[in-house]
């Protein structure tokens, strides 16, 4: 047995001892005034039936609480048992008409501070420690538990739904056109001309076999003077080229650049081109190679960076967190405004699930077993019910004794 149900038992024990007694002193008093009659036993007697009557009638109000007294089926008793659903909606109805009024839970929770509580315990080191490990864990852990098939699914999903979204003939054409605009081509040109003409140096034997093997008369008439007249016409073409930023040459090529791109754009060719070239290279297995390799990879370089404590992703997280502990310490009005949402959520929070309160009280009341629950009760206030009964006994008595003096006198 419990304690509790020691200390039950026990001042049970107590009153119907004291009833007991009493019950005693009564009938040694009839038989002795019978007998041996004094003038005190009267009043004894008094005071004895008395204190009877008083424990009775209290035993019974104490033991209807909770059972039927002497187990018979005595109207309005047992009434924890009989009236138990009753008591979980009186209960509910108490709890929320008393406590939970914007009278009562203001007060309370205005003079919440959980920000600073919060900032005095992220500030210690153990602490901080503390949310470190917790955090790569779970994140271990959701890494580890992970469905790489969903994900890995999910991820090729959503590339293949990004590829076909990219119009990449749309991105050619704006490309050319940005190009033009910002002169990148010229540039180009400005690169390519001094290549050519170190080209053209360079194969000056080839471009004067080339020549011969179509004109073979020339290599008689002087084929090295026509060749090098031709290098140096060509070279000097070219100088002109770069000289000039307006060339007709660079004009000519901006005009048709901006025309392929206009092309490129409107052009179902071209979207064919495009779609042809896409469906080569971005193929649904590509996607998903690709896909299920960068996760894969993904998966294992975090979690061996969340396992080594001096990794790039464990310090990050470890400034951070410091970070927030050191903001959250110094800046007072973040700190309020964190209350202040705080309180505010708590309060609408209360007030708006009132209802909901009083029905879980109510449900859960319901759901209990009567007689246990009538069980749990007495042991809880069952010694401090005792007492009326003791208290009932002793009382009984001097007011019966206090009635006989009265009708003594009076008599």
């Amino acid at each position: 047995m419990t304690d509790k149900e020691l200390q039950l038992q026990k001042h049970k024990r107590i009153a119907t001892g004291l009833f007991f007694a009493m019950a005693l002193v009564y009938l040694l008093m009839v038989y002795t005034l019978k007998y041996i009659p004094q003038n005190w036993m009267g009043y004894v007697k008094a005071f004895a039936e008395a204190a009877m009557v008083g424990a009775l009638a209290d035993w019974f109000a104490v033991t209807a609480l909770f059972k039927q007294p002497m187990g018979f089926p005595i109207p309005h008793t047992n009434l924890i048992v009989n009236s138990k659903d009753k008591i979980g909606d009186n209960l509910g109805a108490f709890v929320t008409d008393n406590f939970l009024t914007s009278e009562n839970i203001r007060p309370y929770i205005e003079k919440v501070d959980l920000a600073n509580m919060l900032a005095q315990w992220l500030n210690v080191s153990k602490n901080q420690q503390i949310i470190e490990k917790e955090f790569t864990t779970i994140i271990q852990s959701l890494l580890r538990d992970s469905d790489e098939t969903k994900i890995t699914a999910f991820l090729s999903t959503k590339a293949k739904q990004g590829i076909e979204s990219l119009n990449f003939q749309y991105f050619a054409a704006k490309g050319i056109l940005y190009m033009t605009e910002k002169g990148e081509h010229n540039r180009l040109i400005d690169l390519i001309i001094p290549k050519t003409q170190q080209y053209i140096e360079d194969n000056r034997a080839n471009i004067y076999d080339k020549i011969i093997e179509r004109q073979p008369l020339l290599a008689l008439v002087g084929g090295k003077a026509v060749t090098n007249q031709l290098v140096m016409g060509m070279n000097s073409f070219l100088d002109e080229i770069a000289a000039n930023p307006t060339h007709k040459l660079r004009n000519e090529l901006t005009l048709r650049l901006e025309a392929l791109a206009i092309e490129i754009e409107h052009s179902p060719q071209w979207k064919q081109k495009f779609q042809e070239l896409k469906d080569q290279f971005i193929s649904i297995e590509t996607i998903d190679s690709y896909v299920t390799d960068f996760w894969k990879s993904t998966k294992e370089n975090l979690t061996e960076q969340l396992i080594n404590e001096h990794s790039t992703i464990r310090q990050y997280i470890r400034q951070n967190i410091a970070h927030i502990a050191s903001d959250l310490k110094n800046n007072e009005a973040m700190r309020q405004k964190i209350n202040k949402w705080i309180q505010h959520t708590i309060y609408r929070f209360a007030l708006k699930n009132t209802k909901e309160v009083t029905a879980l009280i109510r449900n859960t009341v319901e759901r209990w077993d009567g007689r246990e629950l009538s069980d749990k009760l007495e042991l809880e206030v069952g010694k401090d019910l005792q007492f009326i009964r003791i208290n009932g006994t002793v009382v009984g008595g001097l007011v019966g004794l206090l009635i006989f003096i009265i009708t003594r006198l009076i008599s």
